[in-house]
């Protein structure tokens, strides 16, 4: 097998491998190394390593601090593909879900208005109902309202909408618009 990587050639041959740098038109041997240097014990410890879930750059730091072996990152991958060992995958961390707090019922309808309206709207604000669930509210340009509750889903009451309509309407009123 030959790969070519960075200006390095690398030869797979019996068991070992052999790297070879371009040398003013020649190929020259850089390094040479053989999993049939190891011994059976460091052969062990290498697959142990990796079944506790040791990935490469573990292994080859391993392999120096307990074996003396100083071996390059590719080195090391093809010690273990020689040796056959399949290496886990990292684990990837989850995005943990934001819990958010349960709203607090107040018992009555609170209604807010914005001191700069969101974007494609004449007036916008916030609404807290009698559950406890918010949202925001907005006009739009032709004097259409919209409700965007916190909660995707959530429809207040009916009572709470009455509400909710009297103090947009008396809030507005109260602006001049």
């Amino acid at each position: 097998m030959f790969v070519s990587c960075f200006g390095k050639a690398v030869v797979r041959k019996g068991g070992g491998f052999f790297v070879f740098a371009k040398s003013a038109g020649s190929l020259q041997s850089c390094a040479m190394f053989s999993a049939k240097q190891l011994s059976e014990d460091q052969v062990t410890a290498i697959i142990t390593w990796a079944a506790e879930g040791a990935q490469l750059p573990d292994i080859q730091l391993r392999m120096k601090e307990d074996f003396g072996l100083s071996l390059t990152y590719m080195d090391t991958r093809l010690l273990v593909l020689d040796l056959g060992i399949e290496l886990a995958e990292a684990k990837k961390d989850e995005p943990v879900a934001e819990v958010k707090p349960a709203p607090v019922p107040t018992g009555f309808v609170s209604v807010t208005m914005d001191e700069i309206a969101i974007p494609g709207a004449i007036v916008s604000g916030k609404v807290v109902f009698s559950d406890g669930e918010a949202g925001i509210w907005m006009l739009d340009q032709t004097g259409r309202p919209s409700l965007d509750p916190d909660t995707p889903g959530y429809s207040p009451s009916r009572e709470d909408l009455m509400e909710f309509q009297k103090q947009l309407r008396a809030l507005i009123e109260s602006t001049g618009l």
